[in-house]
């Protein structure tokens, strides 16, 4: 949402800056985003100065240059050559002063130098309205009026202002900020100011010659309806200060009836819609809805086939108009109209976001009536909206304001006490300030004991209806950063003999992080399309959303894939491709259901996602790049299921999903559950979310990982009183033989001296006979009870190589020879 700082001083006197104005209304949660400065002229007009022409003489060399003698508020005057034929003695004109650049209207940009002409030295230029960028014109130079002092900046001398915009990163219940009034009302209540409020003393009837009536059918769908008539207008071109107040937040001006209606918009929060009061039949206003599948075109020339639920404006014949959401074709405001019904209503924000969502028209009506709307505002707007249409369209007010509603409009009530606002907020404020922050909040004092505070509290401010709520704008108002750091920390320990899921996903999180990954929190919400051709989550295995914000967001995530692949392509794309990140979050899937509650046939799981991408080693002056690979990820899930105690080598492995891996590992618990998947994510995945490089992606299932964790028992030992040893075999196996089928060979061998069994080399290659490779084995043992000897060594690796014939089929590469050695 776009603020205008120049336009929120109408309503609030404002001696911040720009910057301070931003941080105040970050502080209090309407966060700014961006700030844009908008300059009404480019360039501002800076080095532009008013001047008064002192002396205008012939050029000695040149029959069309000028010589002129110019006061510009400077110790003595400019000598300037001038070429316009309208120069003469006494004008008040602008001047630019060297160093200046203008800004032509063509786009052509002019630096001011001190130059000499024809002989005669010019020090700045005196500018016409095209030069300086006000205009088109180029038949002579611009005259200022006379009561223009010589030396002030042009642009406050023509009252231009440059203006800063600010972009809000509004969050869905604050509605009632929606406008500049708003946000001045929410900065009046931080700096303890008064807020002035659109004045619409000045509304009147003309005459009762166009009276429309209201009558409200569907009074759940409509609160409140406010019109009126304004007769007699002539569409136009909006005069300048309204077109410049919306092109300063991004709104193309179309004619003064619609413009003063987008205006009031941002200006109150409070929508409208401008009828051709001609085209209204029967001279009635009905709100209903409309039969199942009924045509309807809309402003964007688009036919849509309407819903029952849709809550429409109609006349006696026809519709005319999605309620709160978006106009009718053949009712709207054109160039020929001449009167014009102005309406102004309260709608149910959740008939409105459905109806939205169902026609896929987001509208900044829509966006504010969804969110709940003030229907105490709706007169207010309508007097605001029919006046300046008066104002810039001529015509009369041709009715009274029509104000129908349907249901009482009571305040909310909310009672809280000092201790609890004392305790929620961590700071003991005193009452006296609490009472001053809510009447800044506009929050009405209805009943105050020893104890505590009852509160009225505005309509405008529909998120408020809790206790919590009030404590939440207090705070707010009262300022996060005054709330101090304790300086003690006060903490009861507990011991739990089996660790729970809070703990167990900590201790993953913290081995991730300690290990160089950054955790990412991605959207529960993806689009059905990223699953299209995909088996392993098929389109009868998602969630789909009811009333789904947009097609990119229709469906619960089925896995965490998605959302880091997202990631890592906003990453690669902003030139950080070496990435190694983590996610905790839920999936969703459908599930047969044969039970008689339908929410059986829904299901959701924790899941822990890896993602590593790009170089695991930078290049330093000391070493080379290292890119990343499959056993990069590998090894740190061993590390993960190592530190539950888990015996990897003791997993099932099977195949991954070849749908979204191009090659990778699964391993599964000896129920046949699958505790994770890990692999090379797909090319065609991939591109799906234009990430080129390799994408290595392992998927855990939390609740199996919560499973080993609980079945982890620690134990402790002292470190061996005697030396270990490790010898070396190399091992010629059959390809179809695994590490696996090797290191448990070697440990049923050898139980008590046998401490750990690697991997360190393998070898395939035209020296070993077809269907063979060679494995080189590393094995450390140790007694715990003395020193090892070498014949003590050489016995035990006969019995692992015997071992491993008989298993495997092994041989020890190169014949004969002492097994203890390569």
């Amino acid at each position: 949402m776009k603020i205008s700082c120049d336009w929120l001083k109408e309503y609030l006197p404002l001696s911040e800056t720009p910057k301070e104005v931003a941080d105040i209304l970050t502080s209090i949660g309407l966060e700014v985003e961006s700030a844009e400065l908008v300059e009404t002229v480019k360039g501002g007009l800076k080095g532009v100065v008013a001047g008064r022409v002192l002396e205008c003489a012939k050029h000695p060399d040149a029959d069309r240059l000028k010589v002129t003698s110019v006061d510009a508020g400077a110790e003595a005057p400019l000598q300037i050559v001038c070429g316009a034929p309208n120069v003469a003695a006494g004008q008040k004109v602008a001047v630019a002063t060297v160093g200046t650049v203008l800004h032509f209207s063509s786009g052509e940009e002019v630096k001011i130098k001190k130059s000499k002409i024809r002989g005669v030295e010019s020090f700045g230029m005196i500018c016409a309205e095209d030069e300086l960028g006000v205009g088109n014109s180029h038949e002579g130079i611009m005259v200022l009026p006379d009561d223009v002092v010589p030396g002030v900046p042009l642009a406050d001398a023509l009252g231009l202002r440059d203006d800063t915009v600010f972009e809000i990163g509004l969050t869905p219940n604050r509605s009632d900020a929606a406008s500049h009034f708003g946000v001045a009302r929410d900065l009046a209540a931080y700096l303890r100011k008064r807020v002035t409020p659109p004045d619409v003393s000045g509304f009147s009837v003309d005459n009762g010659s166009r009276p429309i009536a209201v009558r409200v059918e569907d009074g759940d769908g409509c609160s409140r309806y406010s019109g009126v008539t304004v007769s007699g207008v002539t569409v136009r071109d909006s005069p300048e200060w309204l077109q410049r107040r919306l092109k300063a937040i991004g709104i193309k001006p179309k004619n003064n009836v619609v413009d003063a209606t987008n205006f009031v918009l941002h200006e109150l929060g409070q929508p409208l819609h401008a009828f051709d009061a001609d085209k209204i039949e029967g001279g009635e206003i009905v709100v209903r809805t409309c039969a199942e599948g009924t045509e309807f075109v809309t402003l964007d020339g688009e036919t849509r086939k309407l819903n029952a639920a849709d809550l429409m404006i109609c006349d006696v014949v026809k519709p005319m108009c999605i309620a709160g959401v978006f106009g009718g074709l053949d009712s709207g405001v054109t160039e020929s109209t001449v009167n014009v019904f102005l309406e102004s209503a309260c709608f149910n924000p959740v008939r409105i976001r459905r109806t939205a969502r169902r026609h896929g028209l987001f509208t900044d009506s829509s966006f504010r009536f969804e969110r709940g709307s003030d229907p105490n505002a709706t007169l207010v707007a309508l007097m605001r909206a029919a006046m300046l249409i008066r104002a810039t369209g001529g015509g009369a007010v041709s009715s009274e304001p029509v104000d129908v509603r349907s249901s009482e409009i009571v305040p909310a009530r909310v009672e809280t006490t000092w201790e609890r606002i004392r305790r929620v907020i961590g700071k003991d404020i005193p009452s006296e300030e609490i009472k001053d922050i809510v009447e800044a909040l506009e929050m009405k004092i209805v009943g105050e004991t020893e104890t505590g505070i009852a509160l009225e509290i505005p309509t405008y401010r529909v998120d408020v209806k809790r206790e919590f709520d009030v404590i939440e704008e207090i705070l707010r108002i009262y300022g996060y950063n005054n709330v101090e750091v304790p300086s003690e920390v006060h903490s009861t320990l507990s011991f739990t003999e089996k660790p729970d899921r809070r703990r167990t996903l900590d201790s993953v999180s913290d081995f991730l992080s300690a290990n160089g990954f950054r955790e990412i929190m991605s959207n529960s919400l993806t689009a059905s399309d990223r699953c299209a051709d995909l088996e392993t989550w098929g389109a009868n295995d998602l969630v789909g959303i009811l009333n789904p914000l947009s097609k990119e967001l229709n469906v619960m995530r089925p896995t965490l894939l998605f959302g880091g692949l997202e990631a890592i392509a906003c990453n690669v794309s902003r030139k950080n491709p070496d990435l190694k990140l983590y996610e905790n979050g839920n999936v969703y899937f459908r599930r047969p259901n044969t039970s008689s509650d339908p929410l059986d046939a829904y299901a959701e799981e924790l899941k822990t996602a890896i993602f590593i991408t790009g170089n695991d080693r930078s290049r330093r002056w000391n070493q080379s790049e290292s890119p990343s690979g499959f056993f990069t990820l590998k090894a740190i899930c061993e590390k993960i299921l190592m530190r539950f105690g888990t015996d990897v080598y003791a997993l099932r492995a099977g195949d991954v999903p070849r749908d979204v891996f191009a090659d990778g590992l699964r391993l599964y618990l000896p129920d046949g559950r699958t505790l994770v998947n890990m692999g090379v994510v797909s090319r065609p995945l991939r591109e799906r979310f234009d990430v080129e490089q390799e994408v290595f992606f392992a998927e855990f299932d939390f609740s199996a990982l919560l499973e080993l964790a609980n079945g982890v028992e620690t134990s402790f030992h002292r470190l061996p009183r005697f030396p270990e040893v490790r010898r070396d075999l190399a091992l010629v196996i059959d390809k179809n033989v695994g590490f696996a089928a090797l290191r448990d060979a070697a440990f049923r061998a050898e139980r008590k001296l046998l401490k750990g069994v690697g991997l360190f080399d393998v070898y395939e290659g035209d020296k070993l006979p077809p269907g063979k490779k060679q494995y080189a084995l590393s094995f450390v043992l140790g007694d715990d009870e003395k020193t090892m000897t070498d014949e003590h060594i050489e016995r035990v690796m006969a019995n692992l190589l015997a071992a491993f014939k008989r298993e495997t089929g092994a041989t020890l590469r190169g014949g004969g020879g002492s097994p203890a050695a390569i």
